[in-house]
């Protein structure tokens, strides 16, 4: 793959997860909203594959640092990067998530693309950033990772949604463009 074709490609993902924080959003009570950008997250390592994908999530999580208001909600800057912050185990869980998503999906090769794709956004695009957000949020709002965990079960049900998404999408790239998802390359 040309060099270029790779920057494109990272910079168009990056693109996505920002276009997708424009959906609104639905904050919870404990300050973590509800948004479409994990399924930007997900298809960072379903369809560039993991090192693609992870430095996609990693370019996002950059941008925000730097004071870009691309977060659903149009929020930005290292203050969301503090400790008290209810969301910076899901900012820094960004790119481990993609990268995972990715590397998972191009293991399982042998299972169809679709299939493929939806285990690879339910085991690293959920449960590893969950794992990422529920620490965050056992500091940032002082409980125990258990109840921390209670409260991310909120999250469930459209996270599983989105990994179905995910799963159908890729799959549908695919078989439109097969030399555009790397993860099956």
């Amino acid at each position: 793959m040309s060099t270029e074709r790779n920057v494109a490609q990272i910079a168009l993902f990056t693109a996505l997860i920002a276009a997708l924080g424009l959906i609104p959003q639905l904050t919870l009570a404990f300050g973590v909203p509800i948004t479409a950008q994990s399924l930007g997250i997900m298809l960072c390592g379903t369809v560039l594959g993991a090192r693609r994908g992870g430095l996609a999530a990693l370019l996002f999580v950059a941008l925000v640092a730097l004071g870009l208001p691309l977060l659903s909600g149009g929020r930005g800057g290292l203050g969301l990067f503090s400790p008290s912050s209810p969301t910076v185990g899901f900012l820094v869980g960004f790119p481990v998530s993609a990268f995972c998503t990715g590397l998972i999906t191009e293991r399982l090769r042998r299972l169809p693309t679709a299939p493929a794709a939806g285990i690879a956004a339910v085991i690293g695009g959920i449960c590893v950033l969950y794992a990422f957000g529920i620490v965050g949020m056992s500091v940032a709002l002082e409980r125990s990772l258990g109840e921390a965990a209670l409260l991310v079960t909120a999250f469930i049900p459209g996270d599983m949604i989105k990994a179905v998404l995910a799963g159908l999408i890729t799959a549908a790239l695919y078989r439109a463009r097969p030399d555009s998802v790397w993860s099956r390359a």
